[in-house]
């Protein structure tokens, strides 16, 4: 579930408006940081409604446990060792939303023992996918004219950021003790919302990533030339910066695109307060404002 279905969000900034081109009235969301990390924690489980977040965070790592030791031998019919796949999502979930490669997560799955083959750790890694565990987000490929290098490397994300958080058995305390984890976490959390919300507009999600280091957390494509572009920053200390990875994809665009379409919308992404529109057109939108 999303935070919108979760009641987290109010929803009065419609994914499907901004692909659309409206301009959402100035919005406000009680989210706070802290809040954020406790949402991560629990995660958007329906079972999990209602529950003490202490609940919450047991309920996950016993889901995730059963899909370690029971789950992922069963899909595929393979025997799997349990110790490796731990190894493995707890890999996953140190880089989680990033483009970490195969062979990386490879070799911290290994553990002093023996290593691990990329190609083992590329079946286990599709396996968890059929399981509907983690979901890779795809490099968004605009056709530049340019010769751009793009980096086409899935980011990677868990389908819910709690199957994270579990398998590192993190607390909010302990997330809110490491505010850069805390803050790919939350990247995490959003695309899972974007995704959600785009579904209803046709749309897909993806990344951008340039060799050159040009980098944009999300590309919403909805497949008929119209698109939107998202940073996520954990606090509006950041926001310049998203908002200038945005004009600057923007800019790059412009030049070097046949058919070029303007963004229907660049927006900054934060966990709550206001929401407002930069003189620069960006627009900075609580997630807890977000919805389809």
């Amino acid at each position: 579930m999303s935070l919108f279905e979760l009641g987290v969000s109010s929803g009065s900034t419609s994914l499907g408006g901004l692909l659309g081109g409206l301009n959402p009235p100035a919005m406000q969301s009680a989210l706070t940081v802290s809040s954020v990390a406790e949402v991560l924690c629990a995660g958007g489980w329906p079972g999990n409604l209602g529950a003490p977040t202490e609940r919450q965070i047991r309920v996950n790592r016993d889901y995730l446990e059963e899909i370690r030791r029971v789950d992922l031998p069963r899909v595929d019919g393979r025997s799997r060792d349990p110790i490796r796949v731990g190894r493995l999502l707890r890999s996953l979930a140190r880089n989680v939303a990033t483009p970490v490669s195969v062979s990386r997560l490879a070799s911290e799955a290994g553990g002093s023992d023996r290593a691990l083959k990329s190609d083992t750790a590329g079946g286990y890694l599709d396996s968890l996918a059929r399981l509907m565990v983690v979901e890779n987000q795809p490099a968004w490929s605009p056709h530049l004219r340019s010769r751009t290098a793009l980096r086409t490397t899935p980011v990677r994300h868990f389908t819910d950021p709690s199957l994270a958080v579990a398998a590192l058995k993190a607390t909010p305390a302990r997330l809110m003790a490491d505010l850069r984890f805390l803050g790919f976490l939350f990247e995490s959390l959003v695309v899972r919302d974007l995704r959600i919300y785009a579904q209803a507009a046709d749309a897909e999600v993806f990344h951008y990533r340039e060799k050159e280091g040009l980098e944009v957390d999300a590309i919403v494509d909805a497949g008929d030339g119209r698109w939107a572009a998202f940073e996520v920053k954990l606090g509006d200390r950041w926001v310049d910066d998203g908002a200038a990875s945005l004009l600057r994809l923007r800019d790059r665009l412009r030049g070097n695109r046949d058919g070029y379409n303007e963004p229907s919308a660049l927006c900054v992404i934060v966990p709550g307060g206001g929401g407002y529109r930069m003189e620069n057109g960006v627009r900075v939108v609580p997630v807890g404002a977000l919805g389809p």
